[in-house]
C-alpha cells in the first residue's frame, strides 16, 4: 500500500459547490478532474445534470463526462476500471487527479471492490415494463414470489424498480437474486485481495452546517434549470423514440419528473415540487454515505470561505504524496 499514491477526492451532496471549488483549485494547480457522477456520463443531458460548461471543461480537463449515449448503461465496476486507468494516465502526464462528485456507490466500488451483480439489460427491462403495463407490478411480484420467495418477501408489491431488477437478474443468470446476494460474502475475500492494487483515497467532504440553506440552493438551482429549458431538453430526448422512463439515464432526478409531466401525469407545479423533493432526498442519502467515511475532512459548504478551505485541505493531502 505504501507504493500506491494518494488520490484526493472532493465529495458532497448535490448543490454543495463541488464543481466551483474544484475549478478554483485548478487556477494555480495542475489538476485533471475525474467525475464521480452517474448522471454526467450521458450525452445530450446537459441542463438537468448541471454539467460543467464548455468553457470550464476547456480550462480544466474533465473525464467521465459525455462518455455514453442515454440508451446505454454504465456500471460501478466499469467506473472503477476507467478511474484507475485515468488516474494512472493523469499522473503519467505529471498532473494530479482529483475525483469530484457525489455518486457514493462508485466511490465504494473504487475503494472496496465489492463485485457487482450482472449489469442491466435494456431489452429485458423493456419486456418487463411491457408485461407490467398489461398485468401490473403486483402480478410480476407474484411471479417473483415463485422464483425467489426470499427476495419477494422483502420487496413491496408495487416497488417496480426492485421487482424489475430481481426478475432481470433471474433472466440473466438463471439464479435467484437472494442466492447471488448470499455469495457476496465470498466477494469480500476478493475485495481484500483487490485492495492491494486500489488507490488510497483521501476525502474532502462539503457538508452543510444548516441543511435548510442547502435546500434553498437546491430549489434555486432547479428553477434555474427550468428557466434554461430543461423541459425542451427532455422533449428532444423523448423525440428520439428509443428512450423510455425505465432507463437509468431517464431515471435521473429532473428527467424522470419532466418525462411524467410531458406524459400528463403531473401538473407543472407538481413536477417542480417532486423534482425538488427528490433532490432533497438524494442529498440526505449522500450525507449518510459521507458520514460513514470516518477519516474525511469536512468543510462547511455554507461558509463564504468554503472554496479556500477546500483548497487548503486538498493541498495538505497532496503534500503527503
Amino acid at each position: 500500500m505504501a507504493s500506491v499514491p494518494i488520490i484526493a477526492c472532493l465529495f458532497g451532496p448535490t448543490a454543495s459547490g463541488k464543481s466551483a471549488a474544484a475549478l478554483e483549485l485548478a487556477r494555480d494547480t495542475p489538476i485533471e478532474i475525474v467525475s464521480i457522477d452517474s448522471a454526467l456520463i450521458y450525452r445530450q443531458m446537459d441542463i438537468g445534470t448541471a454539467k460543467p460548461t464548455a468553457a470550464d471543461r476547456a480550462a480544466v480537463p474533465h473525464h467521465l463526462i459525455d462518455i455514453l449515449d442515454p440508451i446505454q448503461i454504465y456500471s460501478a465496476d466499469q467506473f472503477r476500471t476507467d478511474t484507475l486507468r485515468l488516474c494512472a494516465q493523469i499522473m503519467g502526464r505529471g498532473k494530479l487527479p482529483l475525483l469530484v462528485g457525489g455518486t457514493m456507490l462508485y466511490y465504494k466500488m473504487l475503494v472496496e471492490y465489492i463485485h457487482e451483480l450482472p449489469g442491466a439489460d435494456v431489452s429485458i427491462r423493456s419486456a418487463l415494463d411491457q408485461d407490467a403495463a398489461l398485468k401490473g407490478w403486483p402480478a410480476l411480484h407474484a411471479k417473483l414470489g415463485k422464483i425467489d420467495p426470499i427476495s419477494a418477501a422483502r420487496i413491496a408489491p408495487n416497488d417496480s424498480r426492485r421487482i424489475q431488477r430481481a426478475l432481470e437478474v433471474w433472466k440473466l443468470t438463471g439464479q435467484p437474486l437472494s442466492v447471488l446476494l448470499q455469495r457476496r460474502t465470498a466477494d469480500r475475500i476478493v475485495a481484500s485481495q483487490q485492495k492491494a492494487i486500489s488507490p488510497r483515497c483521501a476525502v474532502v467532504s462539503l457538508e452543510p452546517s444548516d441543511r435548510l440553506v442547502l435546500h434553498a440552493r437546491i430549489a434555486q438551482r432547479f428553477d434555474a434549470m427550468l428557466d434554461a429549458n430543461l423541459i425542451d431538453e427532455v422533449q428532444k430526448l423523448r423525440a428520439r423514440g428509443d428512450l423510455h422512463p425505465g432507463l437509468p439515464s431517464m431515471r435521473c432526478i429532473g428527467y424522470r419528473q419532466a418525462w411524467a409531466y410531458l406524459d400528463g401525469e403531473y401538473a407543472y407545479t407538481t413536477m417542480r415540487e417532486q423534482s425538488i423533493f427528490a433532490t432533497r432526498q438524494l442529498c440526505k442519502r449522500q450525507l449518510t454515505w459521507l458520514r460513514a467515511i470516518p477519516e474525511r475532512i469536512v468543510v462547511d459548504c455554507i461558509s463564504a470561505q468554503a472554496g479556500s478551505y477546500v483548497i487548503d485541505a486538498v493541498r495538505k493531502i497532496w503534500a503527503k504524496i
